[in-house]
């Protein structure tokens, strides 16, 4: 692309030319309905279950979770021969699956709150299923881990605060889990399992969250899901007799007792063989209940949820995977692509950031340059995204494209550094499109760039060879003449509202949204209680995939906080 790339890369400068001129005063956010699902007007078979996808973002809440991959796999195995074990009904069977498989879903929207008290959130997770979650063990815990690699002053302060106040929003974070996690559910059809995804932290005794759900008035698929989550772990490093002494351990108090009887009694067989298993393809195709597989339209649909879930890891990414993919696609249609590379390439761009479960907030959101191990291990994310979408075949294709994202055209990128020809034109446009739509959004080191800088940054890009001009050129073209203030938004939001939610949304503090607006901290409160109650938000989680879905995030423009 640019001068002799462009035979590579088959696109024809004049059909650029020709899409720029007449997309003037268009947004490509508004071309997205366009091509999403253009493949059989959508309703063909995607090629994709369901099952299939939710296993490839397990993958992802295995790193999140600081695991071995496949951890969130061999939890629902045991999950299923423990069902087998203590009666588990039929019709309960592919309730269990999706209990499992989804459980942990929500860690990624607590991750910027874990983060502030923790730390490294990775890290914390990873540790603390070493630890009954209840009283005091689990305070000593958090005091063990608060500000983790901070000054010491700075993790005194903390410590002090967390004993003072740190239990209510410790509570308040594992419910925001609960019910985004539930929120995911709906949103990928799967409304039957969203009552019990909200018990993932409830527990026998009732100490846990919510209040008052104990004993038996937790759904059997959560009572075998809290014991093969934790006993997996325990028998990855400690064996047979690790997973035992846990559960023997617990038992009464995190676990059914008559889960833990029945664990125990046969708890070699159980944990057999974890790892010969062969990996979700087939265990999937041998279940009855797993076999619902996609439209066209319903993948694009579950991939979205995918991309905003992800997103929720940094506050400054929200809707980071939507823009993206709307940039994508545009600049792929002027390009004249066909439909189907256009559809696939949007939907590599919506998980493009999948590998980003790999990385700790501390990272994700440093403030300051990175180090060398940490510049390693961001650029494991690429490797990462084509690890979890690697199945099936049609998720492969996303994926192969998806992992071209940190790509560029002098072999400076990664994960494989590809460059020039070797570098399909997809994978050029999407490179594109997520480095100008990452420039226009606020970091943790830097502010967000205007348009204007950011296209001359592209610009600078182009010029050194690292992004291909005709793609930078199609990237720009769509993002379309810069969006003016909302008159009104959706819920009943007024202007200022959507404003406000919009600054939240981003991570601003209210503090920082009453500065950025010239209003008080007191007024800034009240815009978030209306925004709260208008949009049925519990959490800034909620209220941020509230502001992504109704596309309340697409603007370029970004106020200085």
């Amino acid at each position: 692309m640019g001068g002799p790339d462009t035979r590579d890369s088959g696109l024809a400068a004049d059909a650029v030319a020709s899409h720029l001129r007449r997309l003037t005063g268009r947004r490509a956010a508004v071309r997205a309905d366009a091509y999403a699902g253009t493949v059989d007007a959508g309703q063909g078979d995607s090629g994709v279950r369901l099952a299939e996808l939710v296993a490839a973002f397990s993958l992802a809440m295995d790193l999140g979770l600081g695991q071995p991959m496949e951890h969130v796999l061999r939890s629902w195995i045991i999950a299923a021969r423990m069902g087998d074990r203590t009666g588990l009904a039929a019709d309960d069977r592919d309730s269990l699956y999706w209990v499992v498989t989804l459980a942990w879903v929500g860690c990624v929207a607590d991750t910027p709150e874990v983060a502030s008290w923790f730390g490294d959130d990775i890290a914390f997770r990873r540790d603390s299923y070493r630890v009954d979650q209840a009283g005091l063990p689990m305070m000593g815990f958090a005091l063990k881990h608060v500000a983790l690699g901070s000054p010491p002053l700075h993790r005194l302060l903390r410590a002090a605060d967390l004993v003072v106040t740190g239990r209510a929003a410790i509570q308040r974070g594992l419910m925001s889990h609960c019910l985004t996690t539930a929120q995911m559910a709906e949103r990928l059809g799967l409304g039957e399992v969203s009552d019990p995804l909200q018990q993932v932290f409830a527990r026998w005794d009732g100490t846990g969250v919510p209040n008052g759900v104990a004993g038996e008035g937790i759904a059997p698929a959560v009572r075998l899901f809290h014991l093969a989550d934790t006993a997996e772990v325990h028998h990855w490093t400690g064996g047979v007799a690790g997973a035992v002494e846990v559960a023997r351990a617990r038992r009464g108090k995190q676990f059914d007792p008559a889960v833990v009887d029945a664990f125990c009694g046969s708890a070699a067989e159980v944990l057999a063989d974890l790892d010969a298993i062969p990996g979700w393809s087939g265990l999937i195709e041998s279940e009855p209940g797993l076999q619902r597989r996609l439209t066209n339209r319903e993948l694009d649909q579950a991939l979205e949820a995918v991309g905003d879930f992800t997103d929720l890891r940094s506050a400054s990414r929200a809707g980071h995977s939507r823009a993206v993919a709307a940039l994508s696609g545009g600049a792929a249609e002027m390009c004249g692509l066909p439909d189907s590379e256009v559809v696939t390439l949007r939907r590599a761009a919506l998980v493009h950031d999948l590998g980003m479960h790999g990385l700790p907030a501390t990272i994700i959101d440093k403030p300051g340059p990175l180090n060398g191990s940490e510049s390693e291990r961001m650029r494991m994310r690429a490797y990462y995204t084509e690890r979890m979408l690697a199945r099936p075949a049609a998720l492969a294709r996303i994926g192969a494209v998806a992992a071209l994202a940190n790509e560029r055209m002098d072999g400076s990128g990664y994960h494989r550094g590809l460059s020039g020809p070797a570098i399909s034109v997809t994978g050029r446009i999407l490179a594109a499109a997520d480095a100008y739509q990452a420039m226009t959004e606020p970091r943790a080191h830097r502010p967000a760039m205007s348009a204007g800088a950011a296209a001359d940054e592209l610009r600078t890009e182009v010029r050194a060879g690292r992004l291909a001009g005709d793609a930078v050129d199609a990237v720009l073209a769509a993002t379309g003449q810069r969006r003016g203030k909302r008159r009104s938004g959706p819920a009943g939001l007024t202007a200022r509202e959507v404003e406000v939610l919009t600054l939240i949304a981003r991570g601003a503090s209210n503090r920082q949204v009453a500065r950025s607006l010239g209003i008080s901290e007191k007024t800034a409160g009240t815009h978030i209680e209306h925004i709260y109650t208008k949009t049925g938000a519990s959490s800034r989680s909620t209220a941020t995939l509230f502001a992504v879905q109704h596309g309340l995030l697409d603007s370029y423009e970004t106020l200085d906080l």
